[in-house]
């Protein structure tokens, strides 16, 4: 059971023949802006060398050619400590992978495609058709994986089959649960899946030191190994927050920074937790509206109607698990949330949703909700597993957020949560007790963050984006000193990449020439 709120950057196209990313024409109101900022191979001074870390900090990496399936790539590994209280001891490597520019290089564009548990390196092998033309052509972009994912040293929790197993599992509560019964439900999952990943990570700490400050002082080691004097850097979702922490730790060391679908770090987890579940609940209303504008829709009548049809779908498939081309492997309630859901953070797929539900309710099949479920999951068609995105999220968000409340905090929290979001929210509350159950809990108090002194920081936020909700955008952008706000009106997670050439040209234009968008810019959707 996954009780830790999601900030899940899906990956752009190509990631599947069913859920290609089609580029949303987008118009846009403003003008041009502010006097540009310094170039990626600029800085005011030498970036100064944090005290026992020079080792680090003055290592070379040594990149070799490696396949890719868009462009010509490079790979390589830099160390850096496990823990940078003890950077003597223990230490650890992050994988990287670079695609080298189309033209003249400008400099490093260093890219985070969220999560946390997302794999920069799996992001950067599929830009093309993502990124625009003049950003391949003028960047080396380097993605990495951040410690404790991916080809980085690893969390490594459970096989292949037991991944199959827990994502099957029944996210809801029986109805005549009480209280307690569902609390310690709750505790006892997040017992169960800390300890499979303490008996399987075979490094001996991992667990414990794979906070996000810490990927953020990973991330300095990187730019100083790079041979950069500022990081340029584009963070999506749960990116934003890693780039946000760097700027507060870093200041003097931003360069052109885009933080495109902010995460607000002031927030608890709760309240991220209930923000998600509006969000969601909104998302699945506009796929309901959009869905009955069509010829071939399964939902009939009005969307609230719609909805309810959608909820009735996912009730019966608490007992009535939904057959799919795999016998072994039934629509189960968990799996048909997960595709749901999954959709909801592209809108460009929302035709193959309607047509899944489709098959799914009125055919009984639920082989393409299936199919869905396990792209988002990255499951192969052997049944293995690429990444462990879904393990680390729990350990890393549980390590960012302090535990907070009481059991009958929880249970007040719980109904706010079921309340905002009657199709999903049984499945997304109770994240403080989980990481209560968890083990490794943060001793990091929830604080904003104001990077003061950074160079100019673009925030990108979408008005309908359900993993990350606007207003956590719009709050960032106020929170960080040099933080301005660029606002795309659509559907979806993130924009750049999807939301046409409004928000294109105005990320580019900072990204490659430093000059910021006007202020209040607002990128409109048209059809």
């Amino acid at each position: 059971m996954s009780t830790v709120n999601r900030l899940r950057r899906r990956r752009p196209a190509g990631a599947a023949v069913a859920l290609v990313l089609v580029l949303v024409a987008s118009a846009c109101a403003g003008t041009s802006s502010t006097e540009a900022s310094p170039s990626p191979a600029q800085a005011s001074a030498t970036p100064v060398v944090p005290e026992g870390l020079e080792t680090y900090y003055d290592q070379e990496i040594s990149w070799q050619s490696c396949e890719g399936e868009q462009g010509e790539f490079e790979c390589a590994r830099i160390t850096v400590p496990l823990d940078y209280d003890d950077p003597d001891g223990q230490t650890i490597e992050i994988a990287l992978k670079k695609r080298l520019a189309d033209g003249t290089a400008i400099g490093d564009l260093v890219i985070n495609p969220g999560g946390p548990g997302g794999s920069g390196i799996e992001l950067v092998d599929s830009l093309e058709g993502y990124f625009s033309d003049a950003l391949l052509d003028s960047y080396d972009v380097v993605g990495f994986d951040p410690r404790g994912v991916g080809e980085s040293t690893a969390v490594e929790c459970l096989t292949d089959a037991e991944l199959d197993e827990d994502r099957a599992a029944d996210d809801t509560f029986a109805q005549d649960a009480t209280e307690e019964e569902i609390q310690a439900e709750v505790a006892q999952s997040a017992q169960w899946y800390s300890a499979r990943c303490a008996a399987n990570t075979t490094t001996p700490g991992l667990l414990e030191n794979i906070d996000t400050i810490s990927a953020a002082r990973d991330l300095d080691v990187l730019r100083a190994a790079l041979d950069e004097e500022v990081l340029t850097y584009l963070g999506y979702s749960y990116g934003t927050y890693l780039g946000a922490t760097y700027a507060e730790l870093f200041p003097a060391n931003v360069g052109r920074m885009v933080l495109d679908g902010g995460v607000d770090p002031s927030l608890s987890s709760a309240q991220m937790v209930l923000g998600q579940a509006e969000g969601f609940e909104a998302a699945l209303r506009a796929f309901v509206e959009d869905c009955q504008s069509g010829d071939s829709c399964p939902l009939s009548g009005d969307v609230d109607s719609g909805v309810e049809q959608v909820r009735d779908f996912l009730e019966s498939t608490r007992t009535a698990p939904v057959p799919t081309s795999d016998p072994q492997r039934p629509l189960t309630a968990s799996l048909a949330a997960d595709a749901i859901i999954g959709v909801m953070y592209q809108s460009e797929s929302w035709g193959v949703l309607a047509d899944a539900l489709d098959q799914a309710m009125l055919q009984d099949d639920g082989s393409m909700l299936l199919s869905i479920a396990d792209i988002f999951a990255s499951r192969n068609d052997d049944g293995t597993y690429t990444g462990n995105g879904d393990e680390a999220i729990a350990a890393i968000n549980c390590l960012d957020y302090p535990v907070e409340g009481d059991p009958q905090v929880w249970a007040a929290e719980a109904d706010q949560v079921e309340a905002a979001s009657p199709t999903f929210g049984d499945a997304l509350a109770y994240s403080d007790l989980y990481c209560q159950g968890w083990g490794a809990q943060s001793t990091r108090e929830r604080a904003e963050l104001h990077a003061a002194g950074a160079a100019p920081i673009l925030v990108v936020g979408t008005t309908g984006d359900p993993a990350t909700p606007y207003d956590w955008s719009v709050s960032l952008a106020d929170q960080l000193d040099s933080g301005q706000l660029l606002t795309w009106e659509g559907d979806g997670h993130t924009a750049y990449g999807r939301a046409g050439q409004c928000v294109t040209e105005a990320v580019d234009t900072y990204l490659l020439a430093g000059i910021m968008p006007e202020e209040g810019l607002t990128c409109g959707t048209t059809e």
